[in-house]
């Protein structure tokens, strides 16, 4: 698996994307708490097997991410655990997958939208806002 771009986790860590972007911080916060497995195996309480985890979880790199999220060596080592872990443990590695799909689509930058019309004559109904996505307009065919 690629690794998590760094980018994106101090993104997120800073609370850049809002509320989206809260939550697929909180997202990633459950992802890495939850135990290390490695073949279906699960130590006591959770933990990974004697020998089979990789170092750490993540949760040590996620929190100092968390405290400072500027800190890019913070975020290099979170995103070298996740990379580490995801290779140990297939499950963890098709969530991470998921989790960093979803992450993507977060939009970091400003959310805040001004829209205008002023002047002129309209015919037709006008559509004003922001990141518009499976939409269509017209009519169908059945509309005649």
């Amino acid at each position: 698996m690629d690794p998590v771009s760094m980018g994106l986790l101090t993104a997120l860590a800073g609370g850049a994307g809002g509320e989206l972007g809260r939550q697929a911080w909180t997202g990633l916060g459950e992802l890495v708490r939850r135990p290390f497995r490695r073949g279906g195996a699960v130590g006591p309480e959770g933990s990974a097997p004697e020998g089979s985890a990789p170092e750490g979880s993540g949760e040590a790199e996620l929190a100092r991410l968390a405290r400072d999220p500027g800190d890019a060596a913070a975020a290099r080592a979170l995103s070298v655990v996740l990379r580490r872990r995801a290779a140990a443990d297939a499950e963890f590695e098709e969530r991470l997958r998921r989790w960093d799909e979803a992450a993507r689509r977060v939009s970091l930058t400003g959310g805040d939208v001004h829209n205008s019309i002023s002047g002129g004559t309209f015919s037709a109904p006008v559509i004003q806002g922001r990141d518009f996505t499976g939409t269509t307009f017209g009519t169908s065919s059945a509309d005649g």
